[in-house]
């Protein structure tokens, strides 16, 4: 029975754990093996040697094993009287090499190289808090890892994906590499024109460093215990990114995959799913974040159920952001007013100025806001919140600390007149090609109109012609839905004369300012995105070359070119076409994507600035921020002063204390925009920012419109 016993657990250590055995083994054997061999030398020992003991014998047996020259301290005297005992210690010597020396060192060495190849492959278990952690892999995911080098505090992250750890690698310290020598050739030329000492002094003082520690895992994003291997129970953030379209040669199997993932994504499902199951549990920490990417309205609907199911309040926070939503709102904005593009592209990072929010006890906007202002000119205030019975104030500023700069001296403005009929101008808008958004960008603009009451107008705020190809045209239903549509062309990519001409018929009959939105097809294999793009920009730049050779004096400032892009590496040859507006549509994704990660509350505040009010007749519910011209925006331009009289200024002529607030148009002043588009955030000390209204200026105002 105990012979049976001991036969099935061997058998069992066999299959569990081999590794185990063969050493186990080997211990075995080199004991009984020097047990055996002092046996015999300390039995054998002959004249001179007859004192030799038991444990002396297994002494120099271990000593013989290590370094064969200690045969002498067992035998001194190699003669014919000594031969046996001799050989002996050779045999012993030759047998111990192998089975000790030889088969520990090799177990030990492979032992090395599994571990290594283990802890490789992410089998290994990660103790790690506070870490953000990133499931899966997508175009949009390297530019989380790069906004969060420039948080205020070091991060640690973790990327569990299925496959191509080595390659996802090379990808995060190329992108982290470009972006520390960027920043750093920035601060040296900054520090040019100073002294060799003081150069050198500024650019240590303010050198830009990757605090990022980042460890990728191959695994399984769908096994618990893969998932506890990387601590997901104590980590901050945990952002479930979307399985990625075009990353196929195949047009049809891109195409394939588009029709599945616009029906749903069970995988996001599955992995939520598994997720919220382990930090909603009491072992988990508190305030846990869940950032899960959705592009689908039956994906929508189901994590709004996990929702209800697994989100506890202080613990599991899931937090859904709706990415074509969100990209077509901001299309529509950027052609409606194309500098809010580099405006986002710093407030919704953490470089340069941001948003932040803060709990507070404060529930009333007005007294917020005038308080902030009476004490305090490092942030701009924004508004309140509330949100699960928890108010939140929320503002603009370089960073965190700068809402503790508050001084006992009350601070005011100069007198300012505003424009209180203030109404934007009509806008004609020209779209060439398509996306997996156009839905979502007519809908903004749709939203845009019923805002500023212009649902059932004749005299259209807004007129647009789309350009795109026949089959596109159709699957939106030649946007039939949309009365602010007033034509469409169907025209494939390659006739140029049919775009051209559709373009320039178009321009002549408006006097408006026209933006022409390119879209860039993210529906299309790795090796055609952002073709069709590239083709209609070349179109639209010739067509203002002509207008130039024409006529000189021809404003080409008139004509807004918004260029959407899929990969950021073709940035630069964008640009290179003098188009200042390029939208890397994806990065924002990231940058909201990490902000929510990091900020309590913020995703609620995104979605209010980025929504205009559907119906705006009986109030207005959200703000929103507006590019406006100065010399419509106020009545008689202000005078030279610094940013934090003007802010002041601008608030105060907005309050109507006879008016109920939710009729008021309170306006906040962020900044200024430059004829050319250079643009001025009123961040860091506003007392020494100092500003001039011009006639072609344009401001930056967050308003209800």
């Amino acid at each position: 029975m105990m012979f049976r016993r001991i036969r099935e657990w061997f058998s069992i250590r066999l299959a569990k754990n081999p590794g185990q055995i063969v050493l186990l083994s080997i211990l075995l054997f080199n004991i009984a093996f020097f047990f055996l061999s002092a046996f015999i030398i300390s039995k054998m020992s002959l004249s001179g040697t007859e004192e030799l003991g038991f444990l002396e014998s297994a002494f120099y047996t271990i000593s013989m094993i290590l370094d064969a020259g200690c045969i002498s301290y067992v035998v001194a005297d190699i003669g014919p009287q000594n031969a046996a005992i001799a050989l002996v210690c050779l045999i012993i010597v030759i047998i111990g090499m192998i089975s000790f020396t030889g088969a520990v060192i090799g177990y030990i060495t492979n032992y090395i190289s599994s571990f290594i190849e283990a802890s490789n492959a992410g089998n290994h278990k990660l103790l790690m808090s506070g870490h953000f952690v990133i499931l899966n892999w997508n175009s949009r995911a390297l530019e989380i890892v790069n906004d969060l080098l420039y948080s205020d505090n070091a991060k640690k992250v973790v990327v569990l994906v299925g496959s191509g750890k080595a390659d996802i690698e090379k990808q995060i310290d190329e992108r982290l590499h470009e972006t520390v020598k960027r920043e750093n050739n920035k601060i040296e030329e900054d520090a040019h024109g100073k002294s060799f000492f003081a150069r050198k002094l500024y650019c240590a003082k303010h050198k830009f460093k990757n605090n990022l520690t980042i460890v990728v895992r191959e695994g399984d994003v769908f096994s618990s215990k893969q998932l506890f291997d990387i601590s997901l129970h104590h980590a901050s953030s945990i952002v479930i990114l979307g399985e990625e379209i075009n990353n196929s040669v195949c047009k049809y199997a891109v195409n394939e995959r588009a029709e599945k993932y616009d029906n749903g994504n069970s995988l996001t499902i599955k992995t939520l799913m598994q997720v919220s199951d382990i930090t909603s549990a009491s072992y988990s920490e508190d305030n846990q974040r869940i950032i899960v990417e959705i592009t689908d309205e039956w994906t929508w609907n189901l994590v709004q159920k996990i929702i209800r199911s697994k989100q506890v309040d202080g613990k599991c926070n899931i937090v859904p952001v709706r990415v074509n939503q969100i990209l077509g709102k901001m299309m529509a904005q950027f052609s409606l007013m194309p500098e809010l593009n580099s405006i986002y592209n710093e407030l919704l990072s953490n470089k340069g100025a941001s948003f932040y929010t803060s709990r507070c006890e404060e529930s009333d906007e007005l007294s917020y806001i005038r308080a902030s202002l009476d004490t305090n000119r490092n942030v701009i205030p924004l508004t309140v919140q509330s949100e699960k019975d928890k108010n939140y104030c929320y503002y603009m500023a370089l960073n965190e600390k700068d809402l503790e700069k508050i001084t006992a001296d009350k601070f005011s403005g100069i007198p300012v007149r505003l424009n209180k009929n203030f109404w934007l101008e009509k806008k004609k808008i020209i779209i060439l090609g398509h996306n997996s958004k156009c839905h979502e960008i007519m809908d903004g603009f749709k939203s845009f109109l019923s805002e500023w009451n212009y649902k059932d107008s004749d005299d259209l705020l807004l007129s647009i012609v789309v350009i795109d190809d026949e089959k596109s045209l159709e699957k939106m239903n030649f946007y039939k839905e949309y009365p602010f549509v007033i034509k469409t062309v169907a025209a494939e990519l390659f006739e140029k004369d049919l775009i051209c001409d559709s373009i320039n018929e178009f321009l002549e009959m408006n006097d408006e300012d026209v933006s022409v939105l390119i879209l860039s097809d993210d529906l299309v294999p790795d090796d055609e995105v952002d073709a069709g793009m590239f083709a209609n920009l070349v179109y639209v730049q010739d067509i203002i070359r002509d207008k130039v050779e024409a006529d000189p004096d021809f404003d080409v400032g008139s004509i807004d070119v918004i260029a959407e892009i899929n990969d950021p590496k073709h940035h630069d040859v964008v640009s290179s076409y003098s188009v200042k507006n390029v939208v890397i549509s994806n990065r924002f994704i990231s940058k909201m994507i990490t902000q929510i990660g990091e900020k309590d509350a913020i995703f609620e505040f995104y979605q209010d600035i980025l929504e205009y009010d559907d119906d705006a007749s009986d109030g207005y519910d959200s703000k929103e921020i507006y590019v406006k011209k100065a010399k419509d925006f106020f009545a008689g331009l202000p005078a030279e002063c610094t940013a934090d009289k003007l802010i002041r200024g601008v608030f105060d002529a907005s309050c109507d204390p006879e008016i109920p607030l939710e009729k008021q148009n309170v306006s906040v002043l962020l900044g200024v925009v430059k004829p050319g588009g250079d643009i001025t955030l009123f961040s860091g000390d506003q007392k020494s920012i100092d500003v001039k209204i011009g006639e072609k200026d344009k401001v930056i105002v967050f308003s209800n419109h």
